[in-house]
């Protein structure tokens, strides 16, 4: 029998999803049921439920900065997902929530306060999200990646854990994943990927410079839902993947250098993997910024190197690919001696000391 109950909540991105699923095996060594509150129709539902995790669904509304029309009507979903996880807590009886941010979360979190359950949220990015802004005043202790992170948060809330880490993603197999692409040569091997919805600019630098990069590499390229280009299918040294996830360590471990945006869970798995990377982080255009804070601080810290999109042109990612191998000893080096370390364990006593 379980000693406690979980709910878990998260959404809108796989990057407020996979964390979660990091703590899944630890919670289970703990004694912990597990269950998932998300939204009805987002990426989540599908993540969650096909590792077996009991989902609930609910309405969620998004609140934007910028001038919307359906910023008069999502307040009205919020408001209905705050009934729903109402009704959900009430017949769950849960110990504790945890919160990976996302729209959905905001209703879980306020529905959670009511009925007095302990929340605890964790923000992967610098600076917090506006759903994690939102949910702060009703969260018990917001856990953090980056220590600049903390001076953002009030009430001593914050605790500095570090980012969860997938298990499973370091104990990928190279031999494995070179034949899932059908690389049977020793050129080294560049993985691309923008995101889990994939990113267009990305995948059409990538393709600009396509023949240039594959006479120095074999290329595994995660280019997002409907982005497979059919012209590239039979390209030799070029695999294209629409999305991928029990493959991703094999392929991950195989490769030698990565492309990425600069989303945090990413950035931290590349890190533990040792992987020199060079990131393109999401524009103040598209995002609040926090990609950016996050790719200058790992090209701070030697980990990284960084291009703007704002800088892209003809040339310049070919150029920058190239840098990257001439420096790949170098970050390697810097990234061996880091300090950052998977924070599963620091967030299941943080979740415990809740409990308690």
């Amino acid at each position: 029998m379980a000693k406690y109950k979980i709910i878990m909540t998260g959404g809108g991105t796989a990057g407020h999803v996979t964390p979660n699923l990091a703590l899944v095996p630890k919670l289970k060594q703990k004694g912990f049921e597990i269950k998932y509150i998300g939204s009805v129709d987002g990426i989540e539902k599908e993540i969650i439920t096909k590792n077996n995790i009991p989902f609930f669904g609910i309405s969620c509304g998004k609140l934007r900065r910028y001038f919307d029309v359906k910023n008069f009507t999502d307040p009205f979903k919020i408001l209905k997902g705050i009934a729903q996880a109402l009704k959900i807590l009430s017949k769950e009886k849960p110990d504790v929530i945890f919160s990976k941010g996302g729209f959905v979360a905001v209703p879980v979190v306020i529905a959670a306060s009511i009925k007095k359950i302990p929340v605890v949220a964790h923000e992967s990015d610098m600076t917090p999200g506006l759903a994690n802004k939102l949910s702060a005043p009703f969260c018990d202790k917001l856990c953090v990646t980056f220590r600049e992170s903390l001076k953002f948060i009030k009430d001593n809330k914050g605790v500095l854990t570090g980012s969860p880490i997938r298990e499973e993603i370091l104990n990928g197999d190279k031999a494995r994943g070179k034949k899932i692409c059908g690389f049977s040569d020793s050129k080294e091997i560049l993985f691309i990927m923008g995101g889990s919805l994939g990113s267009k600019l990305i995948n059409e630098e990538v393709r600009k410079n396509l023949d240039k990069l594959l006479k120095d590499f074999n290329i595994i390229h995660i280019c997002g839902k409907g982005n497979v280009d059919k012209n590239f299918i039979n390209k030799n040294g070029y695999k294209q993947f629409e999305y991928v996830s029990e493959e991703l360590p094999d392929l991950m471990k195989a490769c030698d250098y990565i492309i990425s945006r600069a989303g945090a869970n990413s950035i931290f798995e590349f890190l533990a993997l040792k992987k020199p990377t060079l990131l393109i982080p999401l524009s103040k255009k598209a995002s609040r910024g926090d990609q950016i804070l996050n790719a200058k601080s790992f090209e701070k810290e030697g980990y990284s190197l960084m291009l703007q999109e704002e800088e892209i042109n003809k040339n310049i990612l070919y150029e920058k690919v190239l840098e990257l191998k001439k420096r790949k000893q170098e970050l390697i080096s810097n990234m061996e001696k880091s300090q950052a370390k998977s924070g599963v364990e620091a967030i299941i006593n943080v979740l415990l000391r809740s409990i308690r």
